[in-house]
């Protein structure tokens, strides 16, 4: 049979899959695309925190290569700093320092490991048994309705120019042909960018006092008992966000990761990829629904393309006047590429319910439904012991799981 694999000369630019041919130039531009996509929220962690940016880009990067070496290069998912850590890591970075965060940061993604081997011995009907479409689909929503604060309030500091580049990530996408229309993306931050340069929106000042070369600042951990009792918890959350994640991943790209590779693969490479963080001086590492929104918007799956964004992260760590550089890219920019994203896995969520026939004219279906949605995106909190905290999707996927183990079906 003849092949059909998407190139630019073909004018095919509809899901490039794994095993699809794409030239080396273009695997390049594409994963400079997701460098770009998590580059805000992976920095940020650190910043907040008090741990080093550019640590915590060495290790997402090679956090994200461990994990696709572990899941066999299936998954087209990329790592960086994961939110849930944010309040116990700076808190134990103020009164401890960095290496007892990095010691608790360590044990957290060994509780990962943990799980997927248990996950390993129930095996892959007990997941699918405890997340049907009804408690996936709306998990799923809450991933993307949660972030969506974040792109308003970054799009609302200018929001000609975020509509601006809004505009042009939708013409790109839906009118442009050729490889270009691959690039959504670059192209808002491209047009934003020069904008804000015209409008004198854009500070030069870390890109001139950044260095060229650098080496991140790598520390060893210690591993302080109260520390690991108050950032370790934090995984409790985070592997319940990790499952909604690959559940994500696989609705936007339709593939079966919870088959294959399978969770147990799954968690040991973002547990692993979390430990290694810790072991150097970075935050735990978690798979970035910024990159799935990409992968729903250019409809390019190829794995290859993570790692290449991979590498560039690496790469980033040591040259400081290219991350400064991507620093300088105004909040509105951001703000605007953001909107349609975000709102791209809330969108998932809803086809997932849809094409799996989540039928929600039945009471106990609109009732998991709707708890999970109102829980997830409330902002609900409950406090576990000493100072962790669950709350948000993970609480929301918990009580959705519940839920539907307890409430009757129906019988028609």
């Amino acid at each position: 049979m003849a092949s059909t694999k998407p190139t630019v000369e073909t004018g095919i630019m509809g899901p490039i899959k794994p095993g699809d041919y794409l030239p080396t130039h273009q695997l390049l531009v594409l994963g400079l695309q997701h460098a770009f996509t998590m580059f805000g929220a992976t920095v940020l962690v650190p910043l907040l925190t008090g741990l080093d940016v550019s640590v915590a880009l060495f290790t997402a990067g090679i956090g994200t290569l461990w994990f696709h070496f572990v899941t066999k290069g299936r998954l087209p998912v990329f790592l960086g700093s994961s939110f849930a850590f944010i309040a116990p890591v700076a808190m134990v970075v103020a009164e401890k320092g960095i290496p007892a965060a990095q010691g608790g940061i360590i044990v957290a993604g060994l509780l990962y490991v943990a799980f997927g081997i248990l996950i390993h011995f129930l095996g892959p009907e007990f997941m699918q048994r405890i997340l049907p479409p009804v408690v996936t689909g709306p998990i799923i929503m809450v991933i993307g309705l949660n972030l969506a604060p974040v792109a308003i309030g970054s799009a609302s500091q200018n929001w000609p120019i975020a509509l601006i580049v809004l505009a042009t990530v939708a013409i790109v996408n839906l009118y442009v042909k050729g490889f270009l229309r691959l690039l959504p993306v670059i192209a808002g931050i491209v047009v934003g960018y020069v904008i804000c340069l015209i409008t004198g929106n854009v500070d030069a000042t870390p890109v001139i006092e950044a260095a060229w070369i650098g080496m991140p600042k790598f520390t060893f951990p210690v591993f302080d008992i109260a520390a690991i009792g108050l950032i370790a918890p934090a995984a409790i959350a985070s592997m319940v966000e990790h499952v909604g994640d690959i559940l994500a991943v696989g609705a936007t790209v339709e593939d079966d990761f919870i088959e294959d590779p399978g969770l147990t693969r799954t968690l040991l490479g973002d547990g692993i990829a979390t430990s290694l963080a810790g072991l150097f001086g970075g935050p735990a590492n978690t798979t970035y629904s910024e990159n799935t929104g990409v992968l729903a918007l250019t409809k390019v799956w190829k794995p290859e393309v993570m790692r290449v964004a991979a590498v560039i992260a690496i790469l980033l760590a040591f040259v400081g006047k290219l991350g400064a550089a991507i620093r300088t890219i105004p909040n509105p920019v951001i703000g605007g590429i953001s909107i349609v994203l975000f709102g791209m896995i809330a969108a998932i969520g809803v086809r997932t319910m849809v094409e799996n026939n989540v039928d929600l004219k039945e009471s106990r279906n609109l009732f998991i439904a709707s708890v999970i949605l109102v829980v997830g995106i409330g902002g609900a909190m409950i406090t576990l012991w000493g100072n962790a905290q669950l709350g948000g999707m993970g609480l929301a996927a918990i009580l959705g799981i519940i839920l539907n183990q307890i409430l009757p079906k129906s019988e028609a």
